[in-house]
């Protein structure tokens, strides 16, 4: 199996909060191979929006984040980023916690380590 064959349309899916989140996460899923692991979705942070609780993250696949609208405050690195900005983190990348004061709406794709 592989993600579906998607031409542009308007996604219309529903936004549901995902596996493990906090409160004020969700997100709407474009596109998804439940047999390799590889996921996009659009990922919103409501106004508020802590992660300091869980701490740092690490994950063991790939992910790559554009933030569509809104900002993140890194609490670890001091700095905010912003729509327009671009992450790629590779397996075990340490990232995180934030905060997100306004809201904050992000494009995220995760894939495992090919090989």
């Amino acid at each position: 199996m592989s993600k579906p064959q998607l031409e542009f349309h308007l996604p219309d899916g529903p936004w549901t909060a995902p596996v493990g989140a906090g409160p004020g996460v969700e997100e709407r899923l474009l596109a998804h191979d439940p047999e390799r692991g590889c996921r996009t979705a659009l990922v919103r942070w409501a106004p508020g929006t802590d992660t300091s609780a869980d701490g740092v993250t690490r994950h063991d696949f790939w992910e790559e984040v554009y933030l569509v609208e809104g900002a993140l405050h890194d609490l670890t690195l001091g700095r905010t980023s912003t729509a327009g900005m671009y992450a790629c983190r590779p397996p075990g990348m340490p990232h995180g916690p934030w905060i997100s004061q306004d809201g904050v709406t992000m494009l995220v794709i995760t894939y495992p380590e090919p090989g």
